[in-house]
């Protein structure tokens, strides 16, 4: 049978003199310095003030990193609370000494709770506007930072896919797994079949907002993203390899896809709601 997979070993990052910017870490500068640039642009079209512009790039990056990695470490390695409990919460790890590990081990369920209540406190304390308002509008955000992490994670090769047929037009090999998983064999680039997928829904919410009234119907948008954006986490995770200890299992479906539900859910409340939710006719620019 012919072999049609690519393989994927890439050097870690850019080297910038006795410092190495990695991939996954650029991914991340990426997200948040474009995101920043379009929620910036997204202000300007609803004549917010860019007073408010840095509070929400503050407190989203707060929720993003901390929300990340506790949800992390509770729904996959809570033995971490135990055994490492610096690593919980710095970039470091304790076993076998003192070393810097940077920040791994994030989980998009938890950064999106953290990033539920850091937006309420943004919308009621410093925007003091509805915090569907804000929800509608930052998830367009989120989308595109999604599909940049993912594109980090490609670079890591890590989240990686099962097994796959080395004919497959999907198939890629990631050498540097090889330790975590044992001999290498091709894999689906799970990666990058999320990142396309978030990048589809960024572009969905901006012409949406952009060309369409639903932008006044406070909610609408911010539920369609959690339909679409944990959708398409539940169906690629049936193409993981399962990460870390899986906390929660369920009828088959791992920890993410259970986890994955009830945001689902929660996008279709959400959007039944924003029918009698819409923009007062005195706030629509």
């Amino acid at each position: 049978m012919e072999t049609t997979f690519k393989i994927w070993d890439p050097v870690k990052g850019i080297k910038l003199g006795p410092v190495m910017l990695h991939f996954y870490s650029l991914m991340f500068i990426l997200a948040f310095g474009i995101g920043y640039f379009i929620m910036g642009r997204i202000y300007k079209i609803d004549g917010v003030d860019e007073k408010y512009l840095e509070p929400i790039f503050t407190w989203t990056l707060i929720g993003t990193i901390l929300g990340a990695r506790l949800g992390h470490v509770i729904f996959y390695q809570p033995e971490l609370f135990k055994e490492d409990f610096l690593s919980v919460f710095l970039p470091i790890s304790t076993k076998g000494g003192l070393h810097f590990t940077g920040f791994s081990g994030l989980a998009s369920h938890g950064a999106t709770i953290a990033l539920i209540f850091t937006t309420l406190y943004y919308s009621y304390k410093i925007i003091k506007k509805n915090p569907f308002w804000v929800y509608d509008r930052i998830g367009i955000v989120v989308a595109l930072g999604g599909a940049f992490v993912r594109m980090g994670n490609f670079f890591n090769s890590e989240i990686i896919g099962k097994p796959v047929d080395p004919s497959s037009p999907f198939a890629i090999l990631f050498p540097q797994q090889s330790s975590e998983y044992g001999i290498t064999v091709p894999r689906y680039p799970t990666q990058l079949f999320e990142a396309f997928g978030y990048f589809c829904l960024f572009v969905l919410l901006w012409i949406l907002y952009r060309k369409t009234d639903k932008k006044y119907q406070q909610g609408w948008l911010f539920g369609l993203f959690f339909i679409v954006l944990w959708a398409v986490r539940f169906f690629v995770e049936f193409l993981k390899e399962p990460q870390g200890d899986e906390f929660i299992q369920f009828a088959g479906l791992n920890t993410g896809q259970v986890l994955s539900i009830p945001f689902m859910l929660a996008g279709f409340v959400i959007m039944a709601y924003s029918k009698n939710n819409r923009l007062p006719k005195e706030e629509i620019v």
